[in-house]
């Protein structure tokens, strides 16, 4: 399965109204494939991407995805695109926030995915690729649970690649750095008015708006994620932004605590050993 292979793929691309999800769904209606995005309201997308037929999906309802899958039918490529992002105080974080997130950035990636194997399994060929993020790698104070539902996902396409590689399923991990989306303006906070954490989450928190505002667009990012699924042969891994080559060279040549240390400091907080 390449660009240049002879007829549309079905491409299912969730998160497909807004952000890399419409960007991705763009690109790949441009380059000539059957695209159906996903969306909590297909209804009410409010610039929907000419060529994308739009369709129900929730994350966090996993029997909806099954509902999806039965009305889009055969699917060539999944892209496990949506997700929420989330931000603040560990300690005052709810219980019910980190389920909830969960079952949005992992839980229900996993249910589509689930939902699409049988199918792709059956006909010898597919690909799956979820777009996790760089926090996966490079874990930040102040965003644990959002990392840590990033890195969940990664650990499964990672251990589900050689599961499903025998029936000719490829699947991809892509981990986008810091991109120029708006998402920050959608980004869930947990922080508390009289938190002792709260004046070093406002140093991330500004530090992450300045890297937002400063970081490459959907665009650029979605062409890496449509590269991957569209690969014959794809990497198990790949990553943009963030001068991703030098920093996943760095994390491998120095200690691990350097590299947490170096982190946090790109967003705005000192080193400090514990």
């Amino acid at each position: 399965m390449t660009a240049e292979t002879s007829g549309p793929l079905t491409v299912l691309v969730t998160g497909a109204s807004s952000g890399i999800g419409a960007d991705v769904a763009r690109q790949m209606v441009a380059a000539g494939h059957r695209v159906y995005g996903t969306s909590r309201n297909p209804d009410a997308v409010k610039n929907p991407i000419p060529g994308v037929m739009y369709v129900r999906l929730d994350n966090a309802d996993y029997d909806s995805a099954a509902t999806c899958v039965a009305e889009v039918g055969d699917i060539d490529i999944l892209i496990n695109n949506a997700g929420e992002s989330a931000a603040g105080a560990f300690e005052d974080t709810p219980m019910d926030a980190v389920e909830h997130l969960f079952a949005v950035n992992v839980f229900g990636p996993v249910a589509l995915t689930k939902a699409v194997l049988p199918g792709m399994r059956e006909r010898g060929t597919g690909t799956v690729v979820m777009v996790g993020s760089m926090l996966a790698s490079f874990p930040v104070a102040f965003r644990t649970n959002y990392a840590a539902t990033k890195a969940a996902l990664k650990g499964y396409a990672m251990a589900l690649r050689r599961e499903v590689a025998p029936y000719g399923i490829r699947v991809v991990t892509v981990e986008p750095g810091t991109i120029a989306t708006g998402i920050g303006d959608r980004r869930t906070i947990h922080i508390g008015d009289d938190s002792p954490y709260r004046a070093e989450f406002e140093t991330v928190a500004a530090a992450t708006r300045d890297n937002e505002a400063k970081g490459i667009s959907g665009d650029a990012m979605a062409k890496t994620v449509v590269q991957a699924a569209l690969a014959q042969n794809p990497k198990p891994f790949y990553a943009k932004g963030n001068r991703a080559p030098i920093v996943f060279a760095l994390r491998r040549l120095v200690p691990r605590q350097v590299v947490l240390d170096i982190t946090a400091r790109v967003h705005g907080l000192a080193k400090i050993r514990p």
